[in-house]
Parts: C-alpha cells; sequence; structure tokens
C-alpha cells in the first residue's frame, strides 16, 4: 500500500493548496525511472494504484463475490480525507482519458449523479438479496409473518466478517413484515444498505470527485450508464475493429502467418476468453469509449520459436509474441498466457 498512500498525500497536498490544478493534465513519472509519459506511464500509475486502493485486505470496500463488484465498507476505519481522495482518483482517470479498472455496481455512478440508491439497484449489487426480497414483495398470501419470521432488524457484515445488526425502524426487532408494511421494509432495507450505512464514506467520495468535474456537468450531460462508460469503459467487444486498428513490429505484418492464425484463434474464442485475452494485454477488459479500435493494440516480433509464453507491456497495449511455428502451439502458448496471468507475464 506504500505507493497509494504515497500518492494520495500528493494529492492531498495539491487539494489543499491549489484545487484547481487537479484540472491539469497528469504528467507521471515513478521515481528511480527514466521516461517521457506519453500516456503509457500514467495507465501504469493508475493500474498500481486501483490495485491497491481497492484490495479489501485494506478494508476501505467490500467485495461482492456474486456480483464481482467493489462496495464502500461501512465499518472502514479510514478518514474522510481517505475517501475523498479516491475520489479525486477517480475524477482524474475521467479527465485524463484514463480507464480504470474498477467494478462498481451502477449504483456508485446514481448515487455521483445526486440519485439516491434505491430497491431496484440491489439487482446488480447483490442478486441473491435482490431475489428475495423481491419475492416477499410478490407473496400475497397472509401467512407472511410465519413463513418469512422477518422483522424490521436486519443483520450485515463487514470485510472482516463481523456482524452488525441494525433496526430499520424504532423498536423494528418487535415488528413483523407483513402484507402491510412489506413495502416499507424493502425500501428501508435497500436505503440502509446503498445509502444510509455509507453515506460518511461516500458522501466524501463524491466530494473528490467534484472536485476534479465540478466544471464538466456530467449530470446534464451523461446519464450514469455513460459515466461508467468514461471510467472504465464499454462492455460491447468487436474484435473486428480491434483487428483493422492492430499496429506490428519487430518484423511482424497483417500477413504473417502467425498474425493470420492469431487473429483466426480471438475470433474463435469464447467471450470471456476475449476479455482475458483484452486484459493481459491491456492491463483492462474493458473497451475504451468509441470501440476497440481506440486502444491501438500493437503486437511485436519476441523472438524465434520458443516456449516461452507470450507477454505483454499493458501500459503501452503492446503484446509480444514469439513466432511458434504452429498454429496448435500458438493457440496453448496464448491460452495458458492468458489464463495464468495474474501475477506473471506482464510487464
Amino acid at each position: 500500500m506504500k505507493l497509494a498512500v504515497s500518492v494520495l498525500s500528493k494529492l492531498e497536498m495539491v487539494a489543499m493548496e491549489n484545487p484547481k490544478d487537479l484540472k491539469k493534465q497528469l504528467v507521471v513519472e515513478f521515481e528511480g525511472e527514466q521516461g517521457i509519459d506519453e500516456g503509457g506511464v500514467s495507465k501504469e500509475f493508475f493500474q498500481l494504484i486501483v490495485e491497491e486502493i481497492f484490495n479489501p485486505d485494506y478494508g476501505m470496500f467490500t467485495f461482492q463475490q456474486e456480483t464481482q463488484t467493489v462496495w464502500f465498507n461501512p465499518t472502514s476505519f479510514e478518514s474522510n480525507a481517505q475517501f475523498t481522495l479516491i475520489g479525486i482518483v477517480l475524477g482524474l482517470a475521467i479527465y485524463n482519458n484514463i480507464i480504470l479498472d474498477i467494478h462498481f455496481p451502477m449504483v456508485v455512478y446514481r448515487k455521483l449523479m445526486g440519485k439516491r440508491g434505491t430497491f431496484w439497484d440491489l439487482e446488480d449489487f447483490n442478486k441473491t438479496l435482490f431475489t428475495g426480497l423481491k419475492a416477499l414483495l410478490e407473496h400475497e398470501q397472509d401467512d407472511m409473518e410465519e413463513i418469512y419470521v422477518q422483522t424490521f432488524r436486519i443483520c450485515y457484515q463487514d470485510v472482516f466478517g463481523t456482524r452488525f445488526f441494525h433496526e430499520l425502524k424504532e423498536e423494528g426487532d418487535q415488528i413483523y413484515v407483513n402484507q402491510d408494511n412489506k413495502k416499507e421494509f424493502v425500501d428501508l432495507y435497500a436505503d440502509f444498505l446503498l445509502n444510509t450505512c455509507i453515506d460518511k464514506q461516500f458522501r466524501a467520495f463524491r466530494k473528490g470527485f467534484q472536485m476534479v468535474t465540478d466544471e464538466s456537468p456530467l449530470h446534464l450531460l451523461f446519464r450514469p450508464e455513460e459515466v461508467e462508460q468514461l471510467v472504465c469503459g464499454s462492455r460491447n467487444f468487436d474484435f473486428n475493429e480491434l483487428e483493422e486498428a492492430t499496429e506490428y513490429d519487430g518484423g511482424y505484418t497483417s500477413g504473417s502467418v502467425i498474425i493470420r492464425h492469431f487473429w483466426d484463434i480471438v475470433h474463435k474464442m469464447d467471450l470471456e476468453s476475449q476479455r482475458k485475452l483484452l486484459q493481459f494485454a491491456t492491463g483492462s477488459d474493458r473497451v475504451p469509449v468509441g470501440g476497440l479500435s481506440k486502444l491501438k493494440l500493437i503486437i511485436a516480433r519476441n523472438g524465434p520459436d520458443s516456449d516461452r509464453l507470450p507477454t505483454a507491456h499493458t501500459c503501452f497495449n503492446v503484446l509480444l509474441l514469439p513466432e511458434y511455428e504452429t498454429r496448435e502451439k500458438l493457440n496453448d502458448r496464448l491460452m495458458k498466457a492468458i489464463t495464468y496471468s495474474k501475477g506473471f507475464g506482464m510487464l
């Protein structure tokens, strides 16, 4: 977490001394490394920061296993200032046209636009809970108290698995959910999870986001779904676009045998494998606004036939591909690389 702490501390100083500097183009330089930031260094910077900040072990965010999304930890020990700085990071990414590998439920973007989370937002926040509450709403018999045995007292867990109880209304543990009050129960439950219990953390987060974007009327120009695309790209894959826009280096051309084999393999992949390939080569499984043609992928020759796996410079969208002798070997090495790349293979 050293990098994130250091960066957030510097951002805090900028925010305190001259908030307008946050709206300037970001130029990143890593200590001890030479190089001009032409976009790749900034991209790597954001990748490293996001990976550290959203690590559940740090305790600021929880990971929703079912929906594969991150959420604010209502019992976080971190100060409001830390959440403000994370909001600044999100705003800076938009301002600098950097796609982040962040998986928030859509309700986060709705809340950034000034709306409140509602029952319907639970569907991509916690599908199991949403399904259960929806079934409760649709239950029409008069035996709800016996079937559900549910009061206005609910239970939730923090990132460490500690259980907490909360009464949705005064003496809620004595009030059972029935046909008359089931809608009130569901609304209060959703409001607590999506708004009340994380109010302090989210207010600070939104404040930081607005410090960068306040002069851009996002709430007037974009829907929440479009703001999400600005932050972390689209999920609409068109690998024909990517192939047409890809450049080649090190002796490869679009007509090279291995390149023809490569695209034949890629176009026949299932969607999950295509996502993994995108993650492996670019550091994100999302598509930038404007489509995959905007990625500017480069496939470079990385020596002759070899048993080595393909590697990638994710900050520059460069895929390093040895010139494998056969299509079968290319397919084998490529699939192994994109499947087991977590922790190695990406430079």
